[in-house]
């Protein structure tokens, strides 16, 4: 990790859960109140990438017991009420 720059980086960013990462243009950062480092180890930011995607396929599997959650229960053949 390297590459300190005082400006932050482009605009469109996701942060990587509740910690200081952020990924911006495809790029990860490390944001700090002052500052921005580029992470450009490759294979640091690979595990960033891997992380988000678990990250991502956990929210979406929370989002979908929700929604069945929300659903009415669906009647079974055979069985009374």
């Amino acid at each position: 990790m390297s590459s300190h720059t005082p400006s932050p980086p482009p605009t469109r960013s996701e942060r990587l859960a509740q910690s200081p990462i952020v990924r911006r243009g495809g790029r990860w950062w490390l944001v700090t109140g002052s500052e921005s480092i580029l992470a450009t180890d490759p294979t640091f930011t690979s595990e960033l990438d891997r992380f988000a995607d678990a990250m991502t396929a956990a929210d979406q599997a929370v989002a979908d017991l929700r929604s069945q959650q929300d659903d009415p229960p669906t009647p079974r053949p055979g069985r009374r009420r």
